[in-house]
């Protein structure tokens, strides 16, 4: 199984990885700071360095859905490291950041509307979640409420919660399309301030004010109780 860095460390940019094992044009290592797609994010991308000085171009990140094992997707023609090798990690940091400042700020935009979240997305310049909302919020003043908790710098803390801790408080998960992974003991959870506190798997920011403002793009009436609400940075 692979070590996930990331989780712990999401500003970590490099990793020392050995090939634990290849499928077709993907490899395993025994440890990344590759993130997976997953809860809406992207998976990431970036290079192996190999000892040589040479790189192989790593083009997405994904679980492998039967074994969930990460794969890391090399670019169409790059040859395929054998099982040992020693590579050095290297995530695009500037497309990694981008995601991470969506990240939170989605979960501020969460923290905004009173309704369960059915549905997100998120992007290097536009990002959206879907609410089971019968009417559209006022799209001024959620972007007022929004950049407020971003100038106001409130910190991110990473923590997590037991598997009956989450059972307990079932109000945590916001999300109706994705339920986060529980049955190894602990949760991992997001705490955006004083603003969002839920279990979520991705890379966020040390700080709301590290986002930038924000603005609120279109909202959509996407079903009789659903409202797409789309984010951009101003």
């Amino acid at each position: 199984m692979t070590k996930e860095l990331f989780r712990e460390d999401s500003y970590l940019q490099e990793c020392d990885a050995l090939v634990s094992a290849v499928q077709d044009n993907a490899v395993i290592l025994d440890q990344t700071v590759f993130y997976p797609t997953g809860g809406g994010q992207p998976g990431d991308s970036g290079v192996f360095v190999l000892e040589d000085g040479s790189s192989l171009t790593v083009t997405n990140t994904v679980k492998d859905q039967e074994s969930g094992a990460l794969l890391h997707l090399l670019e169409e023609g790059c040859p395929v490291p054998e099982v040992g090798t020693k590579v050095t990690c290297k995530i695009d940091w500037e497309r990694r950041h981008k995601l991470m400042r969506m990240h939170t700020a989605l979960h501020i935009l969460c923290s905004k509307v009173d309704a369960a979240v059915s549905g997100g997305s998120i992007g290097l310049e536009k990002s959206r979640l879907d609410f089971d909302l019968p009417e559209s919020p006022d799209k001024e003043a959620l972007t007022a409420a929004i950049n407020a908790e971003i100038e106001a710098d409130k910190p991110i803390d990473v923590s997590s919660i037991s598997d009956e801790e989450l059972d307990a408080n079932p109000d945590l998960v916001r999300t109706m399309s994705v339920k986060p992974p529980s049955g190894q003991g602990r949760v991992r959870t997001i705490r955006v301030g004083d603003v969002d506190y839920q279990p979520c798997g991705g890379t966020h920011v040390k700080s709301t004010g590290e986002i930038g403002p924000i603005r609120v793009g279109k909202i959509e009436k996407k079903g009789k109780l659903n409202r797409r609400i789309n984010i951009h940075f101003a």
